[in-house]
């Protein structure tokens, strides 16, 4: 595989298109990355295997601990690794659109939708993924009335498809001068961005445009023009809203492709059987309709209700930690596809 994308970056007018030619060669790097970590992990293999046949033959109990604490991390590499190669549906490679909406409860909602902002951006960099903000809209006293952020590296909506549904938060309210429990609700949607080459028929006719000034938190995100561009399909009523560059002109081009992609996981939607295989459940934004659940008071916990996956560190969830929950909703997919 990778000489054909070396044949491909050989072939002349390979540079006539940088876009084209910059995925060509992400591709290539992801695929390279793959075999690179398979040769990784049967190197450790392969010598974790040698050691442990001479702590046998000389009776070295201290190297047997070790190569055990070797193979525990060997074993864990490889279970990510299996992961990786299970992301093989047509979007799991993509960039992801990923979008966060609190539902009523006012500042309490819109303050639980920035934690789990920060919670999303911090998980992206530890991954080493990108994250550009397309759109921001701060809330009245704290937090964010909504925000769309575009995730980008290698098999990012294949983890963050995980992630579509109701979060649910239950806490001693900060902004509770009683100091009550509340009980706050923030959707996530995570959407694919579909490729330019990706047919969807979108008439001009159908599109209503509309230009305002941007805005953000401290400062954040603020223009003195009206750079931002909301767009509204009115067939589907679809609406697409972006801020983030000072131009005009290229935010409205990337609210095409965020309009783009909706519209084509919309007819996808359309033609399958199971919409749950592409886009997920969709429910209201209310109590027992959520997929995974925060408590941070009365106790310490997070756990996903799709897959029973929990833990008592919420602290590290809130920091980005979300693997192990990503890791059972997807085995938990694959099993059911088998069955």
């Amino acid at each position: 595989m990778i000489a054909n994308f070396e044949e491909k970056m050989a072939a002349p007018g390979f540079w006539d298109d940088p876009d084209q030619a910059q995925s060509v060669i992400g591709e290539m790097n992801a695929v390279k990355s793959v075999v690179d970590q398979f040769e990784k992990l049967q190197q450790d293999y392969d010598d974790a295997a040698m050691m442990a046949e001479l702590a046998d033959e000389e009776g070295d109990d201290a190297l047997a601990g070790e190569i055990a604490g070797t193979i525990r991390s060997i074993s864990a590499r490889v279970d990510e690794f299996e992961l990786q190669l299970l992301l093989n549906q047509p979007y799991d490679k993509l960039n992801a659109i990923l979008e966060l909406h609190p539902g009523a409860g006012g500042t309490e909602s819109q303050d639980w939708g920035q934690m789990l902002l920060r919670m999303y951006t911090r998980w992206a960099e530890k991954r080493g993924f990108k994250v550009d903000v397309l759109d921001y809209l701060p809330g009245d006293e704290a937090g964010i009335k909504s925000v769309t952020l575009l995730i980008k590296g290698h098999n990012v909506y294949g983890y963050l498809k995980a992630e579509k549904g109701v979060h649910r938060l239950v806490r001693i309210s900060p902004f509770d001068s009683s100091g009550r429990r509340h009980t706050s609700f923030v959707s996530c949607d995570v959407v694919p961005e579909i490729a330019d080459d990706v047919e969807v028929d979108i008439r001009t006719e159908d599109l209503k445009i509309d230009t305002y000034r941007a805005s953000g938190a401290g400062g954040q995100h603020i223009n003195t023009t009206d750079s931002a561009v909301r767009i509204t399909h009115m067939p589907t009523g679809v609406v697409v809203t972006c801020q983030n560059e000072r131009s005009q002109i290229k935010n409205r081009e990337q609210a095409m492709k965020m309009l783009r992609s909706k519209l084509y996981e919309r007819k996808i939607q359309e033609q399958q059987a199971h919409l749950d295989e592409i886009r997920g459940e969709q429910s209201e934004i209310a109590w027992g309709s959520q997929i995974r659940s925060y408590v941070f008071h009365p106790y310490s916990m997070v756990k996903d209700h799709r897959t029973s996956v929990e833990t008592g560190n919420v602290g590290a969830v809130m920091d980005g930690d979300l693997d192990g929950f990503i890791d059972g909703y997807l085995r938990s997919q694959i099993k059911t596809e088998a069955e």
